[in-house]
């Protein structure tokens, strides 16, 4: 598993680096009512949990998600890169 480093921008909020490029706080991180699981926003809730702003425990909490379903899209980035979060491609990366 990838760690990034924890960053305090100029108002004092801890942030990382988002799957964009972007500095990427609490705050930008997806509604927790999500419905619509992009790639983008998966990237996104993973980089928050490997950069410390969420627990495991806390995204799943927010986010309704079981442990096994983050830890596929963690292995997911980790093995495919973004373009492993694409959930009509899965049977193609599995393979």
């Amino acid at each position: 598993m990838l760690q990034q480093q924890q960053r305090v921008n100029s108002k004092g909020e801890r942030y990382v680096v988002g799957p964009t490029g972007s500095a990427l706080t609490l705050a930008d991180l997806p509604p927790p009512n999500t419905q619509r699981w992009v790639i983008r926003r998966k990237a996104e809730v993973v980089a928050a949990v490997r950069g410390g702003l969420l627990s495991l425990e806390d995204a799943c909490s927010r986010y309704g998600l079981t442990s096994e379903e983050y830890e596929a899209w963690e292995e997911a980035i980790d093995r495919w890169g973004m373009p492993g979060l694409r959930t009509t491609r899965i049977q193609q990366y599995r393979a």
